[in-house]
């Protein structure tokens, strides 16, 4: 087995490193500084830095990687790490790629988002060697799974991070493991969700909405006026062609369920 190192800061990465420690010795965790997190603002650390610690993994926390960096590994797993990677960095490992798409659809920082709101019937995995074209390289293994009904953000993300660990043992035993180009064709970019994607426009298709509302849950979550109210949908479904919230939460207040929310107006 190679020597290992990850490269993680988000949930999913927290999630292929402890799946990855199971089975290997990571040599340290590579991720992003604390930073301010939540409604108080109070910095914490990333999810793959308390992962990490729980597993006694040396955390290393540069602010940005130079060309003088060195892996000091021969292999580094990236997970929603975040952070340019320099090419001569690149150049001094294998530095394998999670990426929760199938690509080449869904290059791009949102990839789980863009799927649901496009209301795919499938999404996958897709382990690529990074190359400084982003998430462009060639591609070393890959699955695909169903996007089911009930399926949100936090349940896809979940499926990937099992499903990467898995594709992860098949590669990383190979020093070299084959490697197929992109296809250009099917080519899809994913962008960062911005405030405007958690807009709700209520003249849209009630199938539209719910896509959105899915699609930024549990973990951005999608807004709208609700009798007079701003209000964050949590969750909603479709009944008689049209759009029932499920879970909401008012400026201020705590997650409740709508019928709650709706007691409360009165």
């Amino acid at each position: 087995m190679p020597r290992l190192a990850v490269a993680a800061t988000a949930p999913l990465g927290a999630d292929v490193l402890e799946r990855l420690a199971e089975n290997h010795d990571i040599a340290y965790l590579l991720t992003r500084p604390d930073r301010p997190r939540g409604r108080g603002r109070r910095v914490a650390a990333p999810p793959a830095k308390e992962t990490a610690e729980r597993l006694g993994i040396e955390v290393r926390q540069p602010e940005r990687l130079d060309d003088a960096c060195d892996p000091e590994v021969d292999t580094v797993v990236a997970a929603a790490y975040g952070l340019l990677i320099p090419e001569p960095v690149l150049e001094r490992a294998l530095w394998l790629n999670v990426h929760p798409s199938l690509l080449p659809r869904w290059r791009g920082a949102a990839p789980i988002e863009r799927a649901l709101m496009a209301g795919d019937s499938e999404t996958g995995v897709s382990i690529i060697k990074l190359v400084p074209e982003l998430d462009a390289g060639p591609i070393a293994a890959q699955r695909a799974f169903p996007l089911r009904e009930e399926d949100d953000f936090g349940t896809v993300s979940a499926r990937a991070g099992e499903l990467a660990a898995a594709l992860l043992e098949e590669v990383l035993p190979e020093p070299a493991p084959e490697l197929t180009p992109q296809s250009e064709e099917g080519l899809t970019y994913a962008a960062k969700i911005g405030p405007e994607d958690r807009e709700l426009d209520w003249s849209r298709p009630p199938e539209e909405l719910l896509n959105r509302i899915r699609a930024l849950s549990p973990h951005i979550g999608a807004r709208a006026d609700l009798h007079g109210r701003p209000v964050t949908i949590w969750r909603a479904r479709i009944e008689d062609g049209k759009l029932v919230p499920v879970e909401v939460q008012a400026e201020g207040r705590r997650r409740m369920s709508y019928d709650e929310f709706l007691r409360g107006l009165k």
